[in-house]
């Protein structure tokens, strides 16, 4: 196994292929982007030396006089084989490679020479043909301009995407669904590096909890050691994947020269090992949301609580299509409940489950209905359907609801609409890891996430 600690960890970065000339070259975007601005510090090489923005541009990696935990490297692709060379000779700890021009091109030799050398030098590199690697809080080698780039919160979801502009993607709706990151990464044609070595790396992270791929294709006997080693891991894997078609699978072997393989038989061996696949992007979104704010597998027992009839029905098929149970309460329970509820809602309530606190609901009956139902042991999982148009609704609502789901520990799911009008309710619940879907299937969905949890 490599050392990937200094590649998404690093203290000192070289970009090598930086442009005197042109401002937009990828290489100069990394070093602009990184220079000042990350706790990592950056050096830029060009084998014509000279200055950029007043600072010495070196003419080699060897040249730079402190030692180099990553290398990214963006010069054209029959010149990566000498600067690998050369960072070797540096001591450098491994590298990004975002040139592009290997096996996805049809130049299989010159990506296998490469391999060759990394693997004889013990060198690690990601790439080539990739984005590149984000952490927020250490260095972004993504070479797209930070004007162009949504940031997540930092979090504890890993993503590990062969295509960078699916990581890409789901960082904007990260940002969007208030999912927090832990760190980025684009593998593109993985000729060295690959899923399973970041597997094995992200399970022993202690900055993350969760670990989401994207893959399009793996080579021949890959899928098996994945799944394999997937299989064992603690941490909850969640995985996207496409070429599920003939003609998806020929765009896969065009952008990253992977085999998509029978998807079919890939999507039940993840089942039978309790790899969580995500059919869709919403999917994929929704468990990422709800994984990250719990860490326990939940059972089949759900309880709803909506201001509307018609949500809540909505919310029972969805129970029902992802094999929930919605069970109903005893008549002391309704008694009790209902003692507990206001005036104006108290007569017109149904308590049955769904509980449907109507349009007249306030702020109380959510409160107390929610509280009850925590306590309730025959109750797994609470999925909430606010609606923060009910007049009797106060924006503060999800803050106080909260403060009963850290007390009780049972886990709680919210459904509100995704709109900027609504955005400090959702984002009560957000500050508190409680997830928030913008739909009702979603919420479900994010329960449907904790169930097929391993433990």
């Amino acid at each position: 196994m490599y050392n990937l600690k200094k590649i998404f960890n690093p203290d000192t970065m070289a970009v090598i292929g930086v442009s005197l000339t042109n401002e937009r070259h990828p290489a100069n975007v990394i070093y602009n982007k990184n220079h000042l601005r990350y706790p990592v510090k950056t050096f830029p090489v060009n084998p014509k030396g000279g200055f950029i923005h007043r600072e010495k541009v070196y003419k080699s990696v060897k040249d730079i006089p402190e030692e180099i935990d990553l290398a990214v490297i963006g010069v054209k692709a029959e010149y990566v084989p000498q600067v690998m060379i050369e960072c070797i000779e540096a001591k450098v700890k491994g590298a990004v490679i975002i040139s592009g021009g290997f096996a996805e091109v049809g130049k299989k030799d010159l990506q296998d020479k490469i391999v060759e050398i990394a693997k004889r030098n013990n060198f690690p590199f990601i790439g080539p043909n990739c984005l590149g690697l984000f952490n927020s809080t250490k260095v972004d080698s993504l070479f797209l301009p930070s004007e162009r780039i949504v940031v997540p919160k930092k979090g504890n979801v890993a993503i590990i995407s062969q295509s960078g502009g699916i990581l890409i993607d789901q960082m904007i709706k990260f940002k969007d669904e208030g999912i927090g990151l832990s760190i980025g990464v684009s593998i593109g044609n993985k000729a060295l590096i690959k899923e399973i070595d970041l597997l094995e790396y992200f399970e022993k992270d202690d900055d993350t909890e969760v670990i989401a791929f994207y893959i399009e294709g793996f080579g021949r006997g890959e899928g098996r050691k994945f799944v394999e080693f997937a299989e064992k891991c603690k941490k909850p894997i969640i995985v996207l994947k496409s070429g599920k078609t003939e003609d998806g699978a020929r765009a896969v072997s065009s952008h990253t020269a992977s085999i998509a393989g029978d998807y079919k038989i890939f999507s039940e061996i993840l089942k039978q090992k309790g790899i969580i696949e995500a059919k869709t992007d919403f999917e994929f979104i929704s468990f990422c949301e709800a994984l990250s704010c719990y860490k326990k597998k939940i059972g089949n027992n759900i309880a709803i609580i909506t201001g509307s009839g018609g949500h809540g029905s909505i919310a029972v098929d969805e129970c029902k299509k992802y094999g929930f149970n919605v069970p109903q309460l005893n008549e002391d329970k309704k008694i009790a409940l209902k003692n507990r509820l206001t005036p104006s809602v108290k007569e017109i309530a149904s308590l049955n489950n769904p509980i449907d606190l109507t349009g007249s609901a306030t702020d109380k009956d959510f409160i107390e209905v929610c509280e009850f139902l925590a306590k309730q042991e025959n109750i797994d999982c609470i999925i909430l359907l606010l609606l923060p148009y009910l007049p009797g609704i106060s924006l503060d609502l999800s803050v106080r609801l909260s403060s009963i789901v850290n007390e009780t520990g049972k886990p709680l799911i919210s459904y509100i609409p995704h709109i900027e009008k609504y955005q400090m309710l959702i984002e009560g619940f957000e500050f508190n890891s409680i997830p928030v879907s913008p739909s009702v299937e979603g919420a479900v969905l994010m329960a449907s996430a904790l169930k097929r949890r391993k433990i």
